[in-house]
């Protein structure tokens, strides 16, 4: 899950490069098709398909349903807000994790958690809103962040959804039917996008981000999360998500895009105290 916060932090750092070069749905379905096509290769070639993993393919349809509204409503986000708001905003995910982990499979949040959870949650909000305590105490949204949010309510399904769904197929072939669902999903909501996209005339930064998010966050992340699900509750996986803002400061200064002030870093910290709380038992 370290990894995973680290890998991701890049596609809300190149995601804002080009947010605005090509369409989200389009860019979405590309990566999607690709990671799938990828994932079902090695899938076949290391033998670890069964006709039994076949077994109730809405379950398929349902994750990629979740994670295919996340990653369209990411790039939608990124034409307005800035990669670390919006990080920001999926700094949220653990505390709305546990309330589906609740539900799902009743696994309890203790108070410890709950109290780190909201710690957590406190320093996403302060970076949200740029260390404004006005826009704070108002709770006034900028569009992009409002609508990442929806597609981070799809990401913090997914974690409990995992466990709940899966029937003992390897996390290798589950995540490759969770993308093939996803892209036919895509495919049918984007179709006119996709079609319209002029794919031989794009920028090559977008070849390079789409190539990034193909085999580094669908694939490889999608194959993280899924294994630590397994072994971790849903609110302790999501929880290295406070730790994606940080990465994504590096990652933005990293491309010269500069630092935040120093009051607006302080909300990174306390993400990160959240972490350090929720990794004590």
């Amino acid at each position: 899950m370290l990894l995973f916060a680290s890998l991701v932090a890049g596609s809300f750092a190149l995601g804002g490069l080009v947010a605005n070069l090509i369409d989200p749905v389009a860019l979405t379905a590309f990566r999607f098709l690709f990671a799938a096509l990828l994932l079902s290769a090695i899938v076949m070639a290391t033998g670890q398909f069964k006709r039994a993993h076949l077994a109730a393919p809405w379950r398929y349809v349902l994750l990629g349903a979740s994670m295919a509204l996340y990653f369209s409503m990411m790039f939608i986000a990124l034409k307005t807000a800035t990669p670390i708001s919006t990080s920001a905003v999926f700094t949220l995910t653990p505390p709305i994790s546990a309330i589906f982990g609740w539900f799902l499979l009743r696994q309890i949040t203790t108070k410890w958690i709950a109290l780190a959870l909201s710690i957590g949650a406190v320093g996403a909000l302060w970076v949200i809103f740029k260390a404004d305590f006005a826009a704070f105490l108002a709770f006034d949204l900028g569009t992009g962040e409002a609508l990442f949010f929806i597609g981070v309510i799809g990401h913090a399904l997914y974690a409990p959804l995992v466990p709940k769904l899966n029937r003992g197929e390897p996390p290798l072939v589950f995540t490759a039917g969770m993308l093939i669902a996803g892209t036919l999903l895509l495919g049918i909501v984007g179709a006119p996008k996709i079609i319209a996209t002029e794919w031989l005339n794009l920028p090559v930064i977008v070849y390079v981000c789409a190539a990034y998010l193909t085999i580094v966050t669908t694939g490889l992340t999608f194959f993280l999360v899924q294994y630590s699900a397994m072994r971790l509750p849903a609110s302790k996986v999501m929880a290295y998500t406070y730790l994606i803002p940080s990465f994504v400061i590096l990652w933005d200064g990293a491309l010269g895009n500069g630092f935040p002030e120093l009051k607006v870093a302080f909300g990174v910290v306390l993400t990160a105290l959240a972490l350090v709380m929720l990794l004590r038992r």
